[in-house]
This record gives C-alpha cells, structure tokens and sequence, in this order.
C-alpha cells in the first residue's frame, strides 16, 4: 500500500478519486492499493518558548536561540493558555497510522516552500523513515494528476526547497520571538510584535505617511490656450510654470497684446510599440484585483485558492509570469474553451488564430510555477467575485497572447510670445492587445485628444485662453496595490547603487506570504484602512519611531535574506550558515531593542459606563471593565474601522463619538455612523438623519 498525503481534505478527495481510492474512512479513503489522506494546513509547528521550559517575556533569557528547534503539534488558545488543537491530534493519529501500514508515501501537498514545510514537519515529527516521492502539479485537472502521477520524482530531490522552507521558517521564529519580547519588556505595557517582514513592510507604510503628511502643498500657474484648425479644438498648455499668478496673468496679457497666435515651432512623430502583457503572477492579479475590484490582497488569494481547488485555474500561489515550452500546445484549446463562456465570447473573437504571441514562454523565467492559467474547465455558477478574479486570469491569457498595440505619437511645440508651449496627440493603427477589452489608455491617465495635421511654421490662431491654478501633489499614499508592488521591488527603494542593483529581482515576503503580512500589521493595530488608503495607527506610528533606525526595519537586509532562501532552494547556499548569520542578527537586535527607552502615552482613566465603579482597561482590541462580574465590553475595531483613543473617550464621557466614516456593513456596504451609548452600557449606530441600527 502507498500512502498519498494532501495538504488540504478536498485535494485530497480529488487525488483519491482520480487514484480509485473510494472508500471514506475517517480522515482518510482507501482503494486501489491506496490511502490517500490529507493534513489541514500546519498540523505541525515550531515549538514556543514554554515549550523548553522558558518563561515568556523573561529579559534574563533573551535571546532564545533553541539548538536544536522543537516541533510540537498546532496549538489553539483556551482560556489564556494554549494547548493542542483536538483536531489536529485526532489527524495526526490518522496519518501516522497510515505511514505505519504504508510502504511508501507520495507527497501531494502544495508545490511550493509552505506546502514542502507541511510535510517535512510532519514526517519529522512523526519520526518516520518510509521512502517517499513528490507529486508536483500546477493544476487539479484529470490530465494534470495524471501526468504528476506519471513523472514522479524523489523525494529527495526537493531538499533544497525544504531547506529554504525550514530556514525562512527558523529566521521568522529567531527574529519574531526575540524582537517581540524584547520590545514589549522595553515597553512594559502590552505587546508589541515584530517581524522578520512585518517590520520593515510597516516601515514602508509609515514612512509614506510621514512623507506625505509633512509635504507643503504649494500652488503654481500655467496657461493653457485653445486652438481651432480644421474643425477640430485642441489645447496646448505652457511649458513654464509660475508660482506667482500675476506674472502669469501679465504674460498672458502679453500674448493677447501680439497677435494672439501662436506658431508651431517643432513637430515629432514616433511609433509607439506596446507590448502585450505577460500573464499573472500571484502578486500581479493581487495589484489588479485590488486596482479593479478593491479586493484585499488576502481576498483574492482566497478566492483564487477556491477557483484552484475547484479546477478552474492553475496553481495561484506562483511568483512567475511564463510558461514552459511543454505547455504551449494546450493553449489553443484553453482558449477555445473560452468560446463557451458569455462575456469573454466577443474578446475570443478577436483573436489571431494560428498568430498567437508565444513571449509568455521561457522555460528559464518559469519558477516552482508557471503563470497563471485557466484550466479549460469553463465555470458555471460562481459567486460575483469569483466570476470577477476568473475573467481577470482569462482576459488577461487572450491579451497575453495577442500582438503589440501600436500607436503613432506626435509631440508638437508651439511659441507665443518667447514662450513655449507643448501639444500630444495619439493615433492607435494597430489596436494589439489592447483591442481586447478595447481599453486604450494607461490607468489613471487622461484621454489623449484629437490633433489636426501640423507642420513646421503653422500659425495658429488662440481661440480662448486661461491661467490654470494648480497643486503640487504629495507623494501618493499607499494602497495594497501599489504596496504590493513596494513589497515587490523592494530593492528599488535603496539608495546603494550596488545594493540596488543586486536586489532588483527580489523585494520582502514571497508572492504567497505578503498577503498575510499585511493581514498581520491589522490584525496588530499596526494599519488601519482610509477608504483604499493604508494608514498607520497610532500604535503603528509608535512602533515605527522605535525601530525606524533598527536593523529589523531594513527593507535591504530582509530583500537580502530572501535572496539567500532563493539560493538555499538551489542548492547554492548553505542552509546551515544562513541559519548562523540570523542567530547573530537575533542577538544584535535583541539587545538595540533592550535598550530603547520608551515613553508611554498617557492613557484617560474612564469610569466603567455599566457598573460606575471599575476603572475601564483600555487595550489595542478592547476597552473593558476590569471586574468579570460586570463584564462591560467594547470592542475597538467596529465594523472595520479603529476606534481611537479620543473616540473612546468622547463615548464614556460624551456618550456618543464623532462622525466615523467608511464602515462597513456584513453586506459589504460603506456607511458613516456615530457610535452613542445608551442604558447600561449598551452601544448602538446614530445616522446623521437620525436613523438608529442595532
């Protein structure tokens, strides 16, 4: 008998079926010569400081530097302490049982460093010793299973993916651990966790925030002037800018002084040509899907999840945008598959049969994965957003392979009175791929107008002319979109020359971890959403100011370790001294962070509203009374949105908050609410037209 061990219970009833392994036992099915069961994410997990006998938050012990790491089953919280999840136990025993009975196992979880981690934990800790193989597939397909199954491959050909695994998985403990207590004994009041990545993903959120809250808007003047020719209006707008109105104003009583034309001085033609796009990578559909839908990062990692899981699309947790050569003849027929889905019908009829653009294939550019694809399986009753992330992977497959867009771009200068002013104009001749969703233009750009033919030496008459009054614009804050791409390119952020140069092909975080970086900084109070803005709380801010000079905010050192893994996975680095060098780390930072002095925000003592008595203790999550008897609560995160200290100040005392915009309802539905405290405590939303909602 051969044991398959899934990573999740429904890939495991696919294998299984696929395999003829029918008959459901309990955590497992049998048939055909197999058990194919499964594990439920991280059954298993690196051990916690109790679990070497060490007290948490114990300056005497810092740093905690285990040699070697423990493995201990997931742990869930009971009370205020944590003991094993009952359901991972009860699986444990499962496959354990299993391994025991087998002669072999074939490992069919993720393909990828989390889904490898999975296993090897697992295995290790169950300290078995059967031979094993790995069955890595990028799709849950009939064919795709059976070609896995067909092309197996040892499963010691994967210890270097291990390796990279155990070591991002070893460096985030040394560094997470170490750095959280330490800060939280600097601070002696509540925890304040850190991170190997959350730290310097924090730092880039509020070091844009500073940036743009310290910007000086400042105004300046240009003038933009209307001309006619041919029957056709265009607008030309003055290369120098003034920040004094009045000398605007004079020129442009200069130009209606002589003449009030303007001659055009310089006219330059080029073809532009724009190349189709290449297909998603996980991080690329989380940037559009954000961009398009405003879906979070960890939203549409779900959702592509289930669109996998239900075999739709490829593997989505994939850091490359290409596909090996091997995969190139299945195309045709994934898009001809799409012919039988509605709103992509129209976009299959466009495309050049027989003229398909092959740039998405380069078996050196492909990774664990390749880029994101459908499937051929055309889906038939999905929820709004999975029709949404679906189409996003299929249209962006028919564009990818369609040619380039190619434009012809004129840039005209014209002179009035000694100044110059700049024209553009864009003609498509080639629609390419952009003729697919028949979208021309950049996002966020304006629409380019029409132009009349201009030469050299044409007089133009102004028709109408102005002063514009403009802004300089701080820089833009982040959304998850354009943090992604910082998380990304995290090396383009450094000022080193060398350094940057060595890191352009690799930001922090992984395409399949960043999503849950940014979910950890909410769920720390660390970041908080401004319409599609991520903004620092005040916490955030505090922790930033703490560590803004440390090495755990180093976006280049952390890009760096990241580097290392990518090697280690390769087999180009030693697992063993990268293991040394964040050991060494570990200590450095445990001290800088020992060290810190911190001056604590003075929080207001608040009278309990419901007993009167108590003394409300006011934490990052909750605002509660001290005495159980009680029991009052008030959460601080309500219906999306912190509630700050002031807020919760104005409710106790004032018995209503202010005005809190960019609620948001189950439904998914925005909504600006005051919070008013009624009888005994209780809370309840006031709308400004006086409505009232429980």
């Amino acid at each position: 008998m051969i044991t398959v061990i899934a990573e999740k219970p429904s890939v495991g009833r696919e294998i299984a079926s696929f395999l003829g392994a029918i008959e459901k036992k309990d955590g497992y099915h049998e048939g055909n010569g197999y058990y194919v069961t499964w594990a439920i994410g991280h059954l298993v997990s690196l051990a916690m400081p109790e679990d070497y006998g060490l007290r948490g938050f114990d300056k005497s012990v810092l740093p905690i530097l285990p040699d070697p790491f423990k493995l201990t089953v997931r742990k869930v919280k009971k009370d205020k302490d944590y003991h094993p999840d009952p359901g991972a136990l009860k699986q444990l025993k499962v496959i354990e049982k299993l391994f025991h009975k087998c002669d072999g196992i074939i490992v069919a979880t993720d393909a990828g460093r989390e889904g490898e981690l999975i296993f090897r934990y697992i295995y290790s800790y169950l300290e078995c010793k059967k031979p094993f193989e790995r069955l890595w597939i990028s799709s849950l397909t009939e064919k795709a299973i059976k070609d896995g199954f067909a092309t197996l491959k040892s499963g010691r050909d994967f210890d270097g993916l291990y390796h990279a695994a155990q070591g991002r998985s070893y460096a985030d403990w040394l560094v997470g651990i170490n750095a959280t207590q330490a800060l939280s004994i600097a601070a002696a009041n509540g925890i304040y966790s850190l991170g190997r990545v959350q730290t310097p993903t924090l730092a880039l959120i509020c070091k844009r925030y500073l940036d743009h809250k310290a910007f000086k808007v400042e105004k300046y003047y240009q003038i933009q002037l209307i001309h006619n020719k041919e029957f056709i209006e265009f607008k030309s707008l003055s290369k120098t800018k003034w920040n004094d109105r009045k000398l605007a104003d004079d020129t442009l009583g200069s130009i209606a002084r002589n003449g009030n034309t303007a001659t055009v001085i310089s006219v330059v033609s080029k073809t532009v040509n724009e190349q189709a796009p290449l297909l998603f990578d996980l991080t690329g559909l989380q940037k559009e899907a954000n961009k398009k839908l405003n879906l979070s990062a960890d939203e549409t990692l779900k959702i592509a999840q289930e669109l996998y899981e239900k075999k739709y699309i490829t593997y989505p947790r994939t850091g490359s945008k290409y596909i090996p050569e091997d995969i190139w003849s299945t195309i045709p027929d994934l898009v001809r598959s799409l012919q039988d889905r509605e709103v992509c019908k129209t976009a299959v009829g466009k495309m050049k049969w027989g003229r398909f653009n092959k740039r998405i294939v380069n078996d050196l550019r492909v990774t664990d994965h390749h880029g994101l694809l459908i499937t051929g399986k055309i889906p038939s009753a999905l929820n709004a957003k999975e029709n949404a992330v679906y189409d996003m992977i299929a249209f962006r497959l028919l564009e990818a392979l369609s040619h380039s867009c190619i434009k012809e771009v004129t840039d005209i200068l014209l002179q009035a009175f000694h100044y110059e002013f700049a024209l553009k104009g864009s003609k498509v001749t080639e629609q390419g791929w952009r003729g697919i969703k028949g979208s021309f233009l950049e996002e966020d750009s304006e629409p380019e107008q029409e132009i009349p033919e201009l030469k050299k030496g044409d007089e133009l008459k102004i028709i109408d002319s102005s002063v514009l009054e403009k802004k300089t614009k701080p820089p833009v804050l982040y959304t998850e979109a354009n943090l992604l791409s910082a998380m990304e390119s995290a090396g383009k952020e450094i000022e080193n020359a060398d350094e940057r140069k060595a890191l352009q092909q690799i930001g922090i975080g992984t395409p399949a971890t960043r999503a849950a970086i940014i979910e950890t900084l909410f769920a720390r109070n660390y970041i908080q959403r401004d319409r599609k803005s991520l903004i620092p709380t005040d916490k955030g801010l505090q922790v930033y100011s703490l560590v803004s000079d440390k090495k755990i905010a180093d976006v280049a050192m952390t890009a760096e370790w990241e580097l290392v893994l990518q090697k280690i996975e390769n087999n180009e680095a030693d697992a063993g001294s990268f293991r040394k060098d964040i050991e060494s780390y570990a200590k450095t930072i445990t001290q800088e962070l020992l060290e810190i002095s911190i001056d604590l925000p003075q929080l207001p003592k608040l009278p309990c509203p419901k007993c009167q008595s108590g003394e409300l203790l006011i934490r990052d999550k909750v605002v509660k009374c001290p005495d159980t008897g009680c029991g009052w609560i008030q959460f601080r995160n309500v219906c999306g949105m912190m509630l700050s200290i002031a807020d919760i100040e104005r409710l106790v005392i004032g018995g209503r908050t202010g005005l809190i915009k960019g609620m948001k309802s189950k439904s998914g539905k925005k909504f600006d609410a005051f919070i008013v405290m009624g009888k005994e405590g209780k809370t309840a939303f006031a709308f400004e037209d006086n409505k009232r909602k429980k």
